[in-house]
């Protein structure tokens, strides 16, 4: 599949440098981290969260971490839950089933970035699917990012 069209209009549409770095298909972050040879800190990880509203939310961790929910609904005052297959699905329209970019704005979702990826010089994520990575600089990624609301949103598995 390659990099989903969305990611690419909006690298290109934001003027930020990146590389494509392809790896064996790997489903499971910190398999993708091994098979490409980065570190696991330094993929960043989106998980899609469905808000009490009806809304979603998407939080970026890295591939080390898993999501605090307790933490996250108390930052936002709501109860929050993971987003279905089928809603991801429906977000991430030409994405592969799982493989979702943490570049919300792209898709139009608001994004709780974890503080311990802001901090990187360098950040790799999903490039929306299974088989290939974006390679940014830590501070283009701070301006794909620039809207996020960051704080410590996971902890490290």
């Amino acid at each position: 599949m390659g990099m989903a069209m969305t990611v690419r209009d909006y690298l290109t549409e934001t003027g930020v440098s990146y590389e494509v770095v392809d790896h064996p298909r790997r489903v499971v972050s910190s398999e993708i981290a091994q098979s490409a040879h980065i570190a696991g800190g330094k993929l960043a990880k989106g998980v899609i969260l469905h808000e009490e509203n009806g809304g979603y939310v998407l939080v970026v961790v890295p591939s080390t971490h898993r999501v605090d929910l307790r933490v996250l609904s108390e930052t936002l005052s709501e109860s929050l839950g993971l987003a279905t297959e089928g809603e991801i699905e429906t977000l991430f329209p030409d994405c592969d089933p799982g493989a979702v970019p943490p570049i919300g704005p792209a898709y139009g979702i608001r994004v709780l970035l974890d503080r311990d990826l802001a901090e990187l010089d360098d950040v790799y994520f999903e490039a929306g699917d299974h088989s290939a990575l974006v390679h940014v600089s830590g501070d283009d990624f701070g301006r794909l990012l620039s809207e996020a609301q960051q704080g410590a949103f996971g902890y490290h598995a």
